[in-house]
């Protein structure tokens, strides 16, 4: 099979586990705001920790191994990440006149930041399919298949992550779930896109990763964070917040 065919196989299966983790929603008839209010916590540990482990490690080790300037590329990348997000909660509170629509601000800065998230995976997945052929860093389908798996695994908590807050900032059951899924979707698109661009797209990726990262970092801290705080249980959702942090941190390091 074509290692375009097959990136684009890896990312339909990355995005039916991310429709699959966001179907837990579906098992939820009422919101408790102490469940609601972990899940946001342990949402805010999940996008932290792969914000480290998957956006930006990767992001610098990218850029040594192609030469690149480090720091400006990661640097300039998180904090540009970080405005892009800004823009749009200034866009949003504009809009705001009357405190309507305040939740559901936030989960779309949640899913905006999420599907941001989901580009560069599909890339990586791409890359490591089309660069098969060209035997470029030792890529081989073992590897590649490895990496689909990791991805797959990590996408099952942030489909959740998505579809739950907007269920509980009142949208439907399976509207959020529809809306969780789709965050996802973008994956075989971008894997598509990375296997026929592999040999131009494996120099951006470092700069599209800290991009992501920062995305992540200004939610966690502007939105997911402050809002599980409200719980009158506040430090019991600071240890769910580490929780979820360290929940994510150990399936990078078991699966790299």
């Amino acid at each position: 099979m074509s290692p375009v065919y097959q990136a684009l196989l890896a990312g339909i299966f990355t995005f039916t586990i991310t429709a699959l983790g966001s179907g837990v929603v579906v098992f939820f008839k009422k919101m408790n705001k102490n469940i609601m209010d972990g899940m946001l916590s342990s949402s805010a540990g999940i996008m932290i920790a792969a914000s480290f482990f998957s956006l930006l490690n990767p992001a610098v080790d990218i850029a040594f191994k192609y030469k690149l300037n480090v720091p400006i590329v990661i640097v300039s990348g998180f904090l540009l990440g970080g405005l892009i997000l800004w823009i749009g909660d200034y866009f949003f509170s504009s809009l705001d006149k009357n405190n309507n629509i305040n939740n559901i601000k936030s989960c779309l800065m949640l899913f905006i930041s999420i599907t941001l998230h989901n580009i560069p995976e599909g890339l990586v997945l791409g890359v490591a399919f089309g660069a098969v052929p060209y035997n470029l860093d030792n890529a081989t389908l073992v590897s590649a298949l490895t990496l689909t798996l990791a991805i797959a695994i990590q996408n099952f908590p942030e489909g959740s992550a998505i579809s739950l807050p907007f269920r509980r900032a009142g949208i439907t059951r399976w509207k959020s779930f529809l809306i969780g899924s789709l965050s996802a979707i973008v994956e075989p698109v971008f894997a598509l896109i990375g296997a026929l661009l592999v040999l131009k797209v494996r120099y951006l990726l470092p700069f599209i990763l800290s991009f992501t990262a920062g995305a992540m970092i200004f939610v966690c801290t502007m939105e997911l964070i402050p809002e599980s705080q409200k719980n009158d249980n506040n430090d019991l959702m600071a240890f769910v917040l580490l929780l979820g942090f360290s929940i994510m941190m150990i399936l990078e390091i078991v699966l790299g």
